[in-house]
């Protein structure tokens, strides 16, 4: 079981603050943040892509490296990279080129986007992206594993006799997730090549959550290219006592473009994976994640949006590195059905 951190690099203002950070001040927090995770014990950091103003991750290849040469254990992944906007070859050369930097400390983590505005940004239109999507990354997928490739699709031009470089770490590409929010389809691809699926179950309800995975796991079967491989995201915001943390919270969340102007705090942690309160709070609800997602292998927090600063993002890490991390890892593997 892996535990991480990812940050979607929101541009949100800070409540308490008063202000917004810039991009460089955000771009450089970011990067703390990754450094951070790693001291404080976590497995993984991974970052998203974003095309809007709202976001500053619009690189994560660019981002992951400069955060490669400042780590040493941390697994870096994307999430996610978009397979629908970017082009198959150059995703194939700029994530090999950052396996090799990275020592092979890399996945890869792929979604279709939720923002409109990256499709006619490159060029494309949002009503392709299912098909953007499976011709974008059965090319990725072949560029990865065969030289001299010969191809032809829909979306770009054909390739003759092509070989991408540089060729991946000893052979071996990086491992791939499937990220979805809501698509069976993202489920399918995931399982008919047996890659790992990715739930970020951020905003829905538990029950919604279970069927996706459920579906996931009965195509892994169909296709039987595999284990399946589940991960999960969610968001939490952790003190030592419950209601400081509650406290603390309220105004980032009332005032968040995400959370704002809908249900209170108090539903919103009663009805998705959101949880704000103590270390055995966080413990409890993570741990009961498997009574409806079942057994799955990566479990990554969102813990710097919302405007939040990093200084407060920083004692969130050491809180759940000290307090957290430990129980989590002791207890999940009891948890473990066969």
């Amino acid at each position: 079981m892996q535990f991480g951190v990812y940050s979607v690099g929101d541009l949100t203002p800070d409540p308490a603050q008063g202000r917004t950070v810039g991009e460089h001040e955000r771009l450089r927090a970011i990067a703390v943040i990754a450094e951070h995770a790693e001291a404080a014990g976590f497995d993984v950091f991974a970052v998203g892509e974003h095309h809007t103003g709202a976001y500053v991750t619009s690189s994560p290849v660019a981002l992951l490296g400069y955060v490669a040469a400042r780590t040493s254990r941390l697994l870096l992944s994307t999430a996610t990279t978009l397979i629908t906007t970017n082009d198959p070859a150059r995703l194939a050369e700029d994530y090999a080129a950052l396996q090799h930097l990275s020592g092979g400390r890399l996945d890869v983590m792929l979604g279709r986007g939720a923002s409109r505005s990256a499709y006619p940004l490159f060029g494309h239109e949002i009503r392709d992206s299912h098909a953007l999507a499976a011709e974008n990354y059965a090319l990725l997928h072949k560029l990865w594993r065969t030289e001299d490739v010969h191809w032809s699709g829909t979306f770009r031009t054909p390739l003759h006799g092509h070989t991408t470089l540089p060729r991946p770490l000893d052979g071996t590409p990086p491992y791939v997730w499937h990220a979805a929010v809501t698509s069976e389809e993202t489920a399918e691809e995931a399982a008919r090549y047996g890659d790992g699926f990715f739930a970020n179950h951020i905003f829905w309800p538990a029950e919604h959550t279970r069927r996706l995975i459920a579906y996931y796991r009965e195509r892994s079967v169909v296709h039987g290219k595999g284990p399946a491989v589940v991960g999960l995201g969610g968001q939490v915001f952790v003190r030592p006592r419950s209601q400081d943390a509650v406290d603390e919270f309220r105004p980032y969340f009332d005032r968040s473009p995400v959370y704002g102007g809908g249900p209170s705090l108090e539903e919103y942690t009663a009805t998705t994976p959101l949880t704000v309160g103590s270390p055995q709070q966080i413990i409890d609800r993570v741990l009961g994640f498997r009574e409806y997602a079942g057994d799955y292998q990566r479990q990554l927090f969102l813990i710097d949006h919302a405007g939040l600063p990093l200084r407060v993002v920083r004692e969130q890490l050491d809180i759940l590195g000290a307090e957290v991390l430990p129980v989590l890892r002791r207890e999940a593997p009891a948890l473990t059905r066969t």
